[in-house]
């Protein structure tokens, strides 16, 4: 009875405003421009696709349209002697003038042949392969996104997941430590609030969907400019303030609400500023959670054109994760198992950066200089009694990094280009840890203090060539990197990363295009910081060097028409110099899918291991208003088993990526008055796991150390889980009035409530609230817990969420 209140109240609200609604009138300014020197091109035609509204640039290149119809656009620019553009989708609101700038390039072919209708789908000479561009629209509809961008990434062709609840970017089988990402041109060391040191996941995105154009989705074929990556970069796009008035959006969603304001400076200058806080505490206290987590986080933007040649932007971006222990939860068994284990993590970062360009006749240069910092503290006491004798973790790490990167891009004609540049950065690390380690049958304490000051430099260059009448692009780049951390990562002749790319028009719509390169990345900073009691770097001794990682892509692209685009890729990835643990002895490539800190451990660089498959790509528009993607990708994810003389056997083992299946479908539509509905339904294959080793986590000295049970490294990754799969639906419905703009939305996870298969748990016996020991009157070393398994029933449920976003 109170559902059918609600949706009847919904209802009558909807028929209000819709009596209440005003006459369109959206506003679209922009400016078209040469991208390689920022002159202007007049004489350009914009058309808004789908419909006979359009308009021309003036001598300064710069056009406007009136009256447009709130809703998603796309627009499509040409000009003589230039190649076609087509846009992202755009939101058009009454509340917000959009403002765009348009970068053009020059064309090489005959006049009759521009004449031609072109794909939407822009194309990538030195990427030509392996590279997805995502609009505003593909994120802020995503189904079961609720508008958080690491979540709409996992729905990316390649890209795996781990447990529901965690954002952890996991490309083609590589770990969630391989990906490095850019804001603007910004490097940004990570996504997510709560995130794991030394990799790149967490349970929350922080990058608000206000600020975002689109992203650049590089799973291979990296641009030369973009180092420290093996499996992916992401290059996020923002948007520029209004540049007549100021305008505000507030936004309420299901976790947390936020305020964005954006607007004029001065005549030259445009600003946009968020902030956003969560209440998620509240509702996970109200279910009875054992973990109360809070975040906050900002977000600006500051664009001045100085002149016509000369422009400067500001960006920055950061955090504060707060979080506590519900003690109060400790009704059921599985409270009470969380609350034994999960340590208190809490964190703030930021990144600022300035980056300036300078357009010459023809190109331009950058330069970027920035600083990013990250704060993080974990803490645990045995029982959650917070005294001296109770501590099991002690953990306060600091990560600082000054950077300074320059980029020349230069056009030598319409077929030949070519950039070249340098990075110099400065890292800083410092970390105090205490922790209890049980080794060979005791417990061991780390306790150490570490520093670490490095210094790091890189040069890279790339050429791209256009022959035979654009039927063939070649592009040739090569980076190296260096570091003053130790003679094994000095030498820039050892770092070498060359990389080729290539594709040919087979005929006008099908291309095949094929990439070879090698990358490498510097091991995260816990692992080159990590010291021994006596504040030995052990690592350093142990020779750790850069990770090695070979790419073979090759595959066809198929635009059947301006609307479709159909690719199919094979990949092989070789990855050498992995650190290898060893306390564990294995690989820690299948790590860092965990809260806390990665890496942060003893190790050698003598790991080897592949990842290898296929991935099918099908994205479509019908009509004007539905919307298709569906992706396919086989995947293999392995590394070589190793003898007790840390010898390379020819044996692989599974990594933890390994999810052989992944699929997507994403099916969106438009209906009339402003109404949209999307699906995404979902398919993992199951990820391999290691079971549980009952005999050492018995141990009362082993399990006081940890407060849950020990993995068996000797059966790594033995079993295997249940495959997942997961429907989502969203919801969406605007309102525009004359000057202000109102949109509501439902996100539907779980649609029909699937459990994912977890592993069974170890937990200890109990007998009326009390722990009971088998042995009590042997030694602490010798005492055992009474262990038993709790059978897993899977997780997950039907999960509604709603956002309301107000524009004005």
């Amino acid at each position: 009875m109170k559902r059918n209140i609600g949706l009847i109240l919904f209802f009558l609200f909807s028929s209000a405003l819709l009596i209440a609604q005003q006459t369109d009138a959206g506003k679209i300014k922009g400016r078209v421009f040469d991208v390689k020197n920022n002159s202007p091109i007049p004489f350009a035609n914009i058309i808004i696709v789908g419909s006979t509204i359009g308009s021309v640039s003036d001598l300064d290149g710069n056009f406007v349209f009136y009256g447009v119809k709130p809703g998603f656009i796309t627009l499509q620019i040409s000009a003589i002697g230039f190649d076609t553009y087509f846009s992202e989708d755009i939101m058009i609101t009454n509340a917000k003038e959009l403002t765009l700038e348009v970068p053009l390039e020059e064309a090489s072919e005959s006049l009759e042949e521009v004449k031609i209708t072109a794909a939407t789908f822009q194309r990538n000479s030195e990427s030509p392969i392996s590279l997805r561009k995502v609009g505003l629209k593909d994120i802020e509809r995503s189904p079961g996104g609720n508008r958080d961008i690491s979540k709409v990434i996992q729905s990316f062709p390649g890209v795996g997941s781990t447990a529901s609840f965690r954002n952890d970017l996991i490309v083609r089988g590589g770990g969630p430590n391989e990906n490095t990402f850019y804001l603007d041109g910004v490097e940004i060391p990570n996504l997510n609030h709560f995130a794991t040191q030394g990799a790149s996941g967490g349970p929350v995105g922080i990058i608000n969907v206000d600020f975002i154009r689109e992203v650049n989705y590089y799973s291979a074929a990296f641009p030369a400019s973009k180092g420290d990556a093996l499996s992916s970069v992401l290059d996020f796009k923002q948007v520029d303030g209004n540049s007549e008035k100021a305008k505000f959006r507030t936004t309420i969603g299901a976790s947390d609400f936020g305020l964005t304001v954006d607007g004029p400076l001065s005549d030259k200058t445009t600003a946009i500023f968020s902030v956003r806080r969560s209440y998620l505490q509240f509702l996970f206290s109200a279910i009875g959670l054992p973990f109360l987590p809070t975040y906050n986080d900002f977000q600006f933007k500051i664009r001045t054109r100085i002149d016509k040649k000369n422009e400067l932007t500001f960006i920055g971006i950061g955090a504060l994760d707060q979080f506590e222990l519900n003690l109060n939860a400790n009704k059921t068994e599985e409270q009470r198992y969380i609350l034994k284990y999960l340590p208190v993590n809490e964190q703030w970062n930021y990144t600022v950066g300035a980056v300036y360009k300078h357009f010459g006749e023809n190109g331009y240069d950058t330069w970027v200089i920035s600083r990013n910092y990250l704060n993080n503290v974990n803490y645990k006491f045995k029982n959650n009694i917070e005294i001296d004798s109770n501590k099991i973790l002690d953990y306060t790490s600091e990560e600082i990094e000054n950077k300074l990167r320059y980029e020349h891009n230069y056009r030598l004609n319409e077929k030949s280009k070519f950039n070249y540049g340098f990075n110099l950065e400065n890292a800083r690390y410092t970390n105090s840890t205490y922790r209890k380690v049980y080794v060979r049958n005791s417990v061991f304490e780390q306790n150490y203090a570490s520093v670490l000051e490095i210094l790091k430099w890189g040069l890279f260059g790339q050429a791209t060539q256009e022959l035979f009448s654009r039927r063939l692009t070649l592009s040739l780049g090569v980076r190296s990197d260096a570091n003053n951390y130790s003679v094994e990562m000095m030498n820039l002749l050892k770092q070498i990363s060359p990389r080729f790319s290539s594709s040919y028009k087979i005929r006008r719509s099908l291309f095949f295009n094929f990439n070879i390169g090698r990358y490498h990345q510097l091991p995260p900073y816990t692992t080159m910081g990590f010291r021994d009691n006596a504040s030995n770097l052990i690592n350093k001794n142990n020779g750790l060097t850069y990770i090695t990682a070979n790419h073979i892509v090759a595959g066809f692209e198929y635009l059947p028409n301006a609307k479709q685009r159909i690719t199919i890729e094979g990949f092989y990835k070789k990855y050498s110099k992995y650190p290898f643990s060893l306390t564990d002895s294995v690989s820690i490539a299948s790590k860092g899918g965990d809260f806390g800190t990665f890496g942060d451990e003893a190790v050698r660089s003598i790991s080897e291991g592949r990842s290898y498959g296929l991935e099918l790509f099908y994205k479509a528009k019908f009509g004007d208003n539905t919307n298709l993607t569906v992706s396919y990708t086989l995947v293999r994810s392995e590394f070589n088993d190793l003898d007790a003389n840390l010898k390379l056997l020819s044996s692989f083992t599974s990594t933890a990526w390994d999810n052989i299946h992944l699929f997507n479908v994403i099916a969106t539509h438009k209906f009339k008055r402003n109404w949209s509905i999307g699906a995404k339904w979902r398919f993992v294959g199951g990820a391999p796991y290691t079971p549980f080793n009952a005999n050492k986590s018995s141990y009362v000295a082993a399990w006081d150390a940890s407060g849950r049970a020990y993995p068996d490294y000797s059966r790594f990754n033995e079993l295997r889980l249940k495959a997942f799969h997961q429907l989502d639906v969203r919801i969406d419905k605007s309102w525009f009035f004359k000057k202000w703009s109102l949109m509501f939305y439902t996100d539907i996870q779980n649609l029909y409530s699937f459990k994912s298969d977890e592993p069974n748990r170890l937990t200890n016996e109990q007998d009326d609230g009390s722990i009971i020991i088998m042995n009590p009157t042997a030694s602490y070393q010798d005492q055992r817990y009474l262990l038993r398994t709790i059978v897993s029933e899977g997780s997950g449920t039907l999960l509604p969420t709603f956002g309301i976003i107000l524009e004005f």
